[in-house]
């Protein structure tokens, strides 16, 4: 069901000081970001964008400066019909402009979980 990391969300207060970190300090290239209603930035490698930028001005919530670990994911429909076998709360999501959708779910230990689908 799952075959890969896609991504990390980081949430952060000094949006441009942290694009300018990932970029100087580790080489990751600033690209292409759907048209979100909230301010961020989409930092790549390999050709992948791997960290997403969320400016906010509030703390960090309970999982810290991270608020999200994403997967590439396989069988939406399979995997919304598991999560309601099993009793899990869940949120959907389709990205704006993109041939993804997205199912968010909690761990145990209250870390957010996002399975990102392309569409069939």
């Amino acid at each position: 069901m799952i075959s890969g990391l896609d991504h990390v969300n980081i949430e952060t207060s000094a949006l441009e000081e942290t694009i300018h970190f990932y970029e100087d300090v580790l080489g990751f290239e600033n690209g292409d970001r759907p048209p979100f209603d909230f301010p961020g930035a989409w930092l790549y490698a390999g050709g992948h964008p791997v960290i997403h930028l969320v400016e906010t001005d509030s703390k960090p919530g309970p999982t810290g400066a991270i608020d999200h670990v994403a997967w590439i994911a396989e069988g939406y429909d399979e995997m919304k019909a598991r999560l309601e076998q099993k009793s899990v709360t869940f949120k959907l999501m389709d990205v704006p402009s993109s041939p993804v959708r997205q199912i968010f779910i909690h761990d145990p230990n209250g870390v957010r979980l996002e399975l990102n689908f392309k569409r069939d």
